[in-house]
């Protein structure tokens, strides 16, 4: 086993140079995450906007029709 001295043991590492792979992976999973996010708000919205539709015609437009006996 390696003998730990104090200068390795709490010796302070420089932070890796991001390469230009990784600046690309994290543009993308930002640009990503972005259109994920607006896409949710957009399916959010028009939810809304058919499930009120739906309310607002289905008591309206659709009348029961009579049951037919044999």
């Amino acid at each position: 086993m390696a003998k730990l001295k104090k200068r390795t043991v709490f010796n302070a590492h420089a932070p890796k140079a991001e390469t230009a792979m990784d600046k690309t992976t994290r543009v993308v999973r930002e640009m990503v995450n972005e259109e994920a996010e607006q896409r949710q708000i957009k399916n959010a919205r028009l939810r809304k906007t058919r499930l009120e539709r739906d309310a607002n015609t289905t008591s309206e437009a659709c009348p029961s029709k009579p049951v037919k006996k044999r």
